[in-house]
């Protein structure tokens, strides 16, 4: 896929890694470290500002990683019953669908495996997974048409 960045003005600013990730006011931040800067250039940026959704990703999962066994199983204990999707294997665990959550919102789409995935952000957390798009097609199509319709742009002959 193309390369991370951030645009701002008319510069393009290019995210090396995600460092931290906040909270404040409901509004998810993420501390950046930028590509060809030092560390003291390194910012907090709105989730929303963002256009690097392999980077969020990448650090999402490096946070599921390092989540201790114990606090995981405590919360996939918490589960009833298993998902009506079981039978598709996941490569890298379960996702938001699987856990029960709620989607609120897509945060960007990336390419793995061949296949086209959304990066989507739960209600009621700060959590983020990757999920396949054939799956969030089916489970929540109205958020899907609004990920599209929010990055339509319309040429015009001038």
């Amino acid at each position: 896929m193309g390369k991370s960045k951030e645009k701002q003005t008319q510069e393009e600013y290019f995210v090396e890694k995600i460092l931290q990730k906040r909270v404040i006011d409901g509004s998810v931040e993420y501390y950046l470290k930028w590509e060809g800067y030092s560390n003291a250039d390194n910012t907090w940026e709105k989730e929303e500002n963002l256009n690097c959704p392999e980077k969020v990703a990448e650090f999402e999962e490096r946070i599921r990683q390092k989540e201790p066994a114990s606090k995981k199983r405590k919360r996939d204990d918490s589960l009833t019953a298993a998902s009506p999707n079981t039978s598709k294997k996941k490569t890298k665990g379960t996702d938001g669908f699987d856990r029960g959550l709620d989607p609120e919102k897509i945060i960007g789409a990336t390419e793995r495996e061949k296949k086209l995935m959304f990066l989507m952000k739960w209600k009621n957390t700060d959590e983020a997974d990757l999920v396949y798009a054939e799956e969030a097609n089916v489970i929540c199509p109205q958020i899907v048409i609004k990920f599209y319709e929010e990055r339509l742009s319309w040429k015009t002959n001038n």
